[in-house]
């Protein structure tokens, strides 16, 4: 276990900088998951981490000590790719054994360490199999039990979920936060699954065209979005934002109501025109508009709302959040 610290990190390809002065502290044991669409820069810096990269500025300290110039293999860092990078050749014993067998260990401590993580992840029974014999789920934990057999200091995790269909996805994200908590090796994942992120990080540091856009956990991020692009990344739907008062005025569909439904004595009132109910099952979304701008709102199957009617819904003034128009950044009020 470790403490991992990014100070002032980038890494640029050319013209293009994917990495752009990162700062961010992972604590010693800490689930960080690094969330962010195609290009934000989240697989970049964790490269940039393992040693695959090295960066253009910045330094990277690993348990006090900067390792960019370390190799990869001597970092004490371990890695669990999106392809689980089995080999189908070797069994699921030599797999998880592999790196053990290279660094030249005994034969019997190699036995133990392997039984050791295959129980852990609970997949004692498969060793003699080979990767072709065992399901998705089954081999993303074979790859973690190869990355935990060597004890490292720090766990690099690039969607490893990613793979799996959403039944099964479910399932190993709870396993997989379950094994992360009784190990307490410090964690860092990529993803851009928000859902995975939110149910898996302590905290979620949010990337967008190679910054940081905010850092917290995954309350924070979610009701508290820094800016713009966070509100509008982190939420299914996301955010509804609607012009007002010189501000941009921010609020989740689930918090956006009929009016005669809100506690609030005095919330934050809109005419919507419902234009379409989605019928979901659990929920319906009703999409529609506020004058010309599109909003949603998430509410109640049992709540009895029509196509094209128009309504005075509303949001409780603690749940809403307010933007700067210019800059997209949040404002406290």
């Amino acid at each position: 276990m470790a403490i991992v610290e990014l100070k002032g990190i980038s890494k640029s390809f050319g013209q293009v900088r994917a990495v752009d002065g990162v700062d961010v502290e992972i604590k010693d044991g800490e689930f960080l998951v690094l969330l962010g669409p195609s290009g934000s820069g989240k697989t970049t810096l964790m490269r940039l981490c393992a040693g695959l990269e090295r960066p253009t500025g910045g330094s990277i300290v690993i348990d006090g000590s900067v390792v960019n110039d370390v190799p990869p293999r001597e970092r004490g860092i371990a890695m669990v790719f999106q392809s689980y990078a089995l080999y189908p050749h070797k069994t699921v014993f030599r797999n998880i054994a592999f790196p053990l067998t290279v660094e030249g260990m005994d034969k019997a401590e190699i036995r133990k360490k392997v039984e050791w993580a295959a129980g852990l992840l609970g997949i004692g029974h498969l060793l003699d199999r080979m990767p072709s014999q065992v399901s998705g789920g089954e081999k993303q934990r074979v790859a973690i039990a190869r990355a935990l057999v060597r004890r490292p200091k720090v766990l690099l995790m690039d969607e490893p979920l990613s793979n799996l269909d959403a039944k099964v996805r479910h399932s190993a994200r709870d396993e997989l936060k379950k094994f992360q908590r009784e190990i307490g090796v410090t964690t860092i994942y990529v993803t851009h699954d928000q859902a995975e992120a939110m149910g898996l990080g302590d905290r979620i540091a949010v990337m967008h065209e190679g910054k940081v856009r905010q850092i917290g956990t995954p309350d924070d991020i979610y009701h508290y979005p820094a800016d713009t692009f966070v509100a509008g990344f982190v939420g299914t739907p996301p955010m509804n934002f609607i012009e007002k008062d010189g501000l941009l005025t921010g609020f989740r569909p689930e918090l956006f109501h009929p009016a005669e439904l809100i506690s609030d004595q005095d919330p934050v009132r809109f005419r919507f025109r419902i234009e379409r109910v989605e019928n979901l099952g659990a929920y319906s979304l009703a999409y529609g508009t506020i004058g010309s701008v599109k909003v949603i709102a998430n509410l109640s199957p049992r709540l009895r709302i029509r196509e094209g009617e128009e309504r005075d819904f509303g949001v409780s003034r603690q749940d809403v959040r307010y933007f700067d128009k210019q800059t997209g950044a949040g404002i406290r009020r």
